[in-house]
């Protein structure tokens, strides 16, 4: 068939597939979207192109799709229509587990159930969520990682005996409990499964992570959880995976090929901030007893196997250990007083380097220490090369081998961050190009050392993008409700690395709803200057303490600083106090059910959130009449990241504030106003307290990117009227 065909047989599945579900009529957004995705996918060249063929035709559709506009069934009968017609298949990447769950508990089995094809599909999660059944069962008898095969029983029971015994106890509790469940079938071996799930330290250890997994030669790997999920994506057509697992795994075949697949990015909004993120990397300045027993470790093991290589391992794990206090000290020596000026602050100390220069006095020393750090994982790449070997030829012995294979490869890691930083850290930019922002931390802990850190980052995600991801892609679909910024999609085309690519068309599709007759933006404007932190704090709290007393139902704040929410928790009347709940005070799913339960008795329930709880976060109807915005969005002007950014864009003469501040509050505020409005039946009030939005320049243009509420404007002395 040709691609135009193609994308008409699709289509005529998308009409059936509409009129068909009971309860939906006919949105013509909807298939536009649809018809988008349909063109997109059908046209795009996939698989492998033989020599004298042409060129591969690439095909990237952009598409913002406001809320109620149905954007999970315009692209997944499209794309699963075409990748069953085309002998392919659909990865469906998300930036939320929310959204992973909802496709794969009722989106697509309801589609699996209309659709005229059959259709098999699988929800794929990074490895670190599973649980190591192999680790649970040594873990479950002591409460740590060791037996009597154990080479490194010495070093345990010392760590044990470290740790308080009513600590130990517990662990060995809990272990032995996920344990007896997994073994029943009462537990599945996926952490989000857990009805609590397990803080990091407790949760790493049994972690099925691939540093410590000895994989086909491990003697559970016929009854391996991560194994088992990784056997249900062979036989799906349509695979729900994420945007973290999506860049972490590339060219690893975790995922399918991405040039011989359908790729929908939802929420894809967030691509840009996760790729960088995945592409950024940290040491740790003060702490370095890990490098001895890495050391330890691999001497041990590499003897029992006779590894050549181990011989250059004790000078390498030594000068590795000097470089690191080297670095540290020198760091201090250099940024240690404008570090401790800034302690008392929420969050890390940080000083940033100016134009990613890197100091004089540095460059030997982390040159020492990226060398010893490549001579070491080199030393501990052969070490795993023969344990493998090992296992396949004495299978007998297969479970002492994989447990010393985890023993190395718990911490192996942290030598692979620190060459990758040290590395990055090092890298002088070409001419012209923009350099890496590069950072250091200190963080007081209460009772604990000092943690120091070493940063670095790629500044634009959307050359890392164009760099890692687009060059592999052939077909892709990117949706989310806020795309464009202030009316346009060049800011996210930038961003994506996708501005310019002659593959990337974009189409945006309006929400459904009648916005004017449905809600009202409310701009309910202070006398204090925003940017007058402390003033319009006190003002903006006593405002809204008095809008609360007005709620009946559901609402939702939304803070953008704890110490916005400190300060209006303790401004709370006794009166108000037992109808609020704080986003910080309970688990997320907790609050959400406490807050429904509310509403649902007819009591008025108000969530107090940061804002993380800007999105994704559905609350139709009375469960959130009312959205107050305590202040406009703008991400947090001491953010390295952003620092270095805007600092490139000042040099070759560039606005940062204009060209990147803005467009990024404007998709952040678009978000956050989303949460308002959730289906056609929904009445709902904005209030937003920033007089910023409208009186200034900038605040016209956040506007627009708005949905077109009924506007009212309030001023300082209504409010205190």
């Amino acid at each position: 068939m040709s691609s135009t065909e193609w994308s008409a047989a699709a289509l005529h599945t998308f009409d059936e597939a509409v009129n068909a579900t009971a309860g939906f009529r006919s949105r013509p957004g909807q298939r536009r979207m649809a018809e988008q995705v349909a063109q997109a996918f059908a046209s795009a060249t996939l698989g492998k192109v033989e020599e004298g063929d042409d060129a591969p035709v690439r095909a990237i559709a952009v598409v913002q799709a406001g809320t109620g506009v149905g954007k999970s069934l315009a692209y997944c009968v499209p794309a699963i229509t075409l990748a069953l017609a085309r002998n392919t298949r659909v990865l469906i990447s998300t930036a939320t587990v929310a959204l992973q769950e909802q496709l794969c508990t009722k989106d697509l089995p309801a589609l699996a159930a209309l659709l005229p094809q059959p259709f098999r599909f699988a929800l794929a999660k990074g490895r670190g969520r599973y649980v190591c059944k192999l680790k649970l069962e040594r873990l479950a008898g002591t409460g740590e990682a060791a037996d009597e095969d154990d080479l490194f029983a010495e070093e345990e029971a010392a760590a044990r005996a470290a740790r308080p015994a009513h600590e130990t106890e517990a662990r060995i509790q809990f272990y032995s409990g996920m344990a007896q469940a997994l073994a029943r079938g009462g537990w599945d071996g996926d952490r989000d499964s857990l009805d609590t799930p397990p803080a990091h330290e407790v949760w790493g250890p049994v972690a099925a992570e691939a540093a410590t997994c000895t994989g086909k030669y491990c003697p559970a790997f016929s009854q391996c959880t991560y194994f088992d999920k990784r056997k249900e994506l062979v036989g799906a057509q349509v695979i729900v995976a994420n945007h973290d697992l999506l860049l972490s795994s590339l060219g690893a075949r975790v995922l399918p090929e991405l040039d011989n697949c359908l790729l929908v990015l939802d929420e894809a909004h967030h691509l840009p901030g996760t790729a960088l993120d995945q592409f950024a990397c940290s040491m740790d300045l003060g702490r370095h007893a890990w490098v001895e027993r890495l050391a330890s470790r691999a001497l041990r093991v590499g003897g029992l196997l006779a590894v050549q290589e181990i011989a250059d391992v004790p000078r390498h794990a030594a000068q590795l250990r000097q470089a690191l206090i080297d670095v540290g000290r020198l760091v201090q020596d250099l940024y240690g007083s404008a570090l401790h000026a800034q302690q008392g602050g929420w969050g890390p100390a940080h000083v940033r380097l100016p134009r990613g220069e890197l100091p004089e006095a540095l460059q030997e020393p982390l040159g020492q220490l990226a060398h010893h750090a490549e001579g070491f994982a080199g030393a501990l790449r052969a070490i795993a090369k023969a344990l493998r070997a090992e296992m396949r030829d004495k299978p007998d012995e297969a479970r002492r081998l994989s447990a010393l294979y985890a023993q190395i490869g718990m911490l192996a890691p942290r030598l692979d961050q620190v060459l990758a930083t040290a590395q990055l850290l090092l890298q002088d930019s070409a001419p012209g190009a923009v350099p890496a922002a590069k950072w250091f931390t200190l963080e007081t802990r209460e009772g604990q050392d000092d943690l120091l850190q070493a940063h670095a980052s790629p500044v634009l995600p959307g050359s890392a993008l164009r760099k890692h991801l687009w060059s592999a892609v052939r077909g892709a679909v990117l949706t989310s409700a806020t795309l464009t910024s202030c009316g346009q999609f060049d800011f996210f085309l930038r961003e994506t690395g996708l501005h310019g690519d002659d593959a990337a068309s974009t189409l945006e599709v309006p929400s459904p709803f009648d916005y004017a007759a449905q809600g009202t933006l409310l701009m309910a404007e202070t006398a204090a200057d925003p940017r007058d932190a402390a003033a319009f704090t006190a003002e903006m709290v006593q405002a809204l303490v008095q809008d609360l007393a007005d709620v009946r139902s559901g609402a939702l704040v939304l803070f953008t600083s704890r110490e916005q929410l400190r300060q209006a928790v303790d401004a709370l009347p006794d009166a108000l106090r037992p109808a609020v709940l704080v986003q910080t005070a309970l688990p997320r799913a907790q609050l959400l059910r406490r807050h429904r339960e509310r509403v649902a008795a007819g009591q008025p329930s108000i969530i107090f959130g940061m804002q993380s709880f800007g999105e994704g976060l559905d609350l139709p109807g009375r469960l959130c009449e009312t959205l107050f915005i305590t202040k406009l969005p703008f991400a947090p002007p001491d953010d390295p990241v952003g620092e270095a950014r805007a600092e490139w864009l000042r040099a070759v003469g560039r606005d940062p504030f204009s060209e990147l501040v803005v467009p990024a509050t404007a998709i952040r505020l678009a978000q956050w106003v989303g949460r308002a409005i959730r289906t056609e039946e929904d009445r709902a009030r904005v209030v937003c307290y920033d007089r910023r939005l409208g009186s200034t320049r900038y605040g016209q243009h956040l506007l627009q990117g708005l949905p077109p509420f009924t506007r009212v404007r309030r001023g300082a002395l209504e409010a205190a009227s």
